[in-house]
């Protein structure tokens, strides 16, 4: 089937790269350039033509499929930087250790998300992390320390790593239990990728150490309806420092 194209069609076609081919008869109202065939004046510099008895076997160029293209490589943009375990510092200064109330445990050992600098216990989220540890009356118990995780932002730092902060920190405050708040620090100290609920209301041991996940003020005030979880996961992390030896 050939297409009925006046000269004005063809000409629009032809200024958008789209060039038209006719068999038989109708590839004679062709200009000779079109047809493959010489033009009528000579010319004195040498010119490559394709002979007039191929051009019906060559392709057009807008018939022609287009090249096949493979993707393009992925871009591997900056890996996420490592995250980074600060040392331990005490979070109740002020705690007398005659009055320390019996059940606590020789120490206690935090892991939670934050800025190695700012106060714990500021915002509304420090707030409630003062609450449940009061709740625990661990504001009394002077060898309460945590340890904050955080993920820098800017080119890698020199810090230590990861396990080897926390291993020091295990074996200066020999902590009666470990308390891993927060899913960063569940797959930071475990190195597990469950989902926290699967993780939380069952004890688990790191270095010797009876330790408990549960989940961080920040998120628990997101979710106030996983507040009971969390107090349970606290009662179970005091009943393991309860029953810890103590010189653990």
């Amino acid at each position: 089937m050939s297409l009925h194209l006046d000269p004005r069609q063809r000409a629009m076609l032809q200024e958008m790269g789209v060039r038209l081919w006719w068999p038989g008869t109708a590839a004679q109202a062709l200009p000779p350039s079109s047809r493959g065939e010489p033009p009528q004046a000579a010319s004195t510099a040498p010119t490559q033509t394709i002979p007039a008895a191929q051009t019906p076997h060559k392709t057009p160029q807008a018939m022609r499929p287009a090249p096949a293209t493979r993707p393009p490589p992925p871009v591997s943009g900056p890996t996420p930087a490592a995250r980074v375990l600060h040392p331990p510092r005490t979070l109740f200064t002020g705690a007398d250790p005659q009055h320390t109330p019996a059940g606590l445990g020789a120490g206690w050992l935090l892991v939670a998300e934050g800025t190695a600098d700012a106060d714990p216990f500021a915002g509304e989220a420090g707030r409630l992390l003062d609450n449940m540890l009061r709740a625990l009356q661990l504001h009394r118990h002077p060898r309460v320390f945590l340890c904050t995780l955080s993920t820098p932002h800017g080119p890698p730092t020199n810090a230590a790593p990861t396990a080897e902060v926390l291993a020091h920190a295990l074996g200066t405050v020999q902590p009666s239990v470990l308390l891993l708040m927060g899913r960063a620090a569940a797959q930071t100290v475990l190195g597990r990728s469950e989902p926290l609920g699967q993780l939380r209301g069952q004890p688990h041991t790191v270095s010797n150490v009876p330790t408990v996940i549960t989940y961080d003020a920040p998120y628990l005030l997101r979710a106030p309806q996983a507040k009971p979880a969390a107090w349970a996961d606290l009662c179970l992390a005091r009943s393991l420092a309860h029953s810890a030896p103590p010189d653990s």
